[in-house]
């Protein structure tokens, strides 16, 4: 009996659901690995009102959820656990999942990428609620409101800036009285009256998960002590994210951060393996593409097969 699968999906986002969906209709029975973040960051999300095709916006987890049920309708396979160590010298492709190993024809990556947190006490409580790591998904909702960005290069300065078209104020919190962004976008973020600048200074906590909402953030300064309470409305993250593909170093071509490096979109450097969505997208990193991605790798590894006469 041949146990080798056709096609292995890593992650089970937008990118690795419709990948899912497209290989299940193609009749190659893709086995889905769901990761350590099942749903990837749509399931941290509340409403998403710029996917195509939900006219009053739908719930994260709920677009995710009808995602799966679609793919599997088709016939995907879905496992939980993630990949430990990966295997690409040779054909077919193994896969370590700890306890388990599956070996797979053709491989594609959709394993996402995990925002930074800052850790505190209620930060991950209120995710949803006010606190974000995306000003292009929930800008929106803080029309009219006083908001905050936390970081100190381009990311920050991009969420800011992007931010400045709903809220009436945003306050840039950084730790240090330096920052990394490049000058022309620190210079950009400067020359913006509603961006206030609060330097040497960390975000303690964050207000009130009980309320399910971002009330107020706990600052201290860094080289005073003096600790306060700042009103806002909500906390945005602007310390980047960190991709989900340590499991491929020394295999695959990465970035000086870690994203998988990928030619005509979806294409590794190693034949018959295709990354798509967030682990490969830093510029982006929306759900809509993160779908077209997935949708693109899964059709490359059908050419593929084919190829093969599979």
């Amino acid at each position: 009996m041949d146990n080798i699968r056709n096609v292995v999906i890593i992650g089970s986002g937008c990118a690795g659901h419709t990948a899912a969906l497209y290989t299940a209709r193609a009749n190659l029975k893709p086995l889905v690995l769901e990761g350590h973040e099942p749903g990837g960051q749509l399931s941290l999300t509340t409403l998403v009102e710029n996917f195509p095709g939900f006219p009053e916006g739908i719930q994260g987890p709920e677009l995710i959820e009808n995602m799966r049920k679609q793919a599997a309708r088709f016939g995907a396979e879905y496992q939980h656990g993630h990949v430990v160590r990966a295997d690409l010298s040779q054909r077919p492709f193994t896969l370590n999942l700890g306890r388990e190993t599956v070996q797979t024809r053709t491989l594609i990556i959709a394993s996402g990428a995990s925002a930074r947190w800052l850790g505190l006490p209620n930060e991950q409580a209120l995710i949803g609620h006010g606190v974000s790591s995306c000003a292009t998904c929930d800008g929106f909702f803080f029309s009219g409101k006083e908001i905050t960005v936390i970081g100190g290069g381009d990311s920050a300065m991009e969420e800011a800036l992007f931010l400045t078209r709903f809220a009436t104020k945003v306050t840039l919190i950084h730790r240090r009285d330096q920052f990394r962004a490049s000058k022309i976008m620190l210079d950009r973020a400067r020359h913006n009256d509603k961006i206030h600048f609060l330097t040497d200074t960390v975000v303690d906590d964050v207000f009130d998960a009980s309320k399910k909402e971002v009330t107020a953030l706990m600052l201290r300064n860094v080289k005073t002590g003096k600790i306060w309470d700042l009103p806002a409305s909500a906390m945005f993250l602007g310390i980047g994210h960190i991709p989900n593909a340590k499991m491929f170093e020394g295999q695959l071509d990465t970035d000086q951060d870690g994203y998988l490096k990928t030619k005509d979109y979806v294409f590794t450097r190693v034949p018959g393996v295709y990354a798509c969505g967030d682990v490969q997208d830093r510029r982006y990193r929306q759900a809509v593409t993160a779908a077209g991605t997935g949708c693109m790798a899964a059709l490359e590894v059908e050419k593929f097969l084919e190829g093969e006469g599979r």
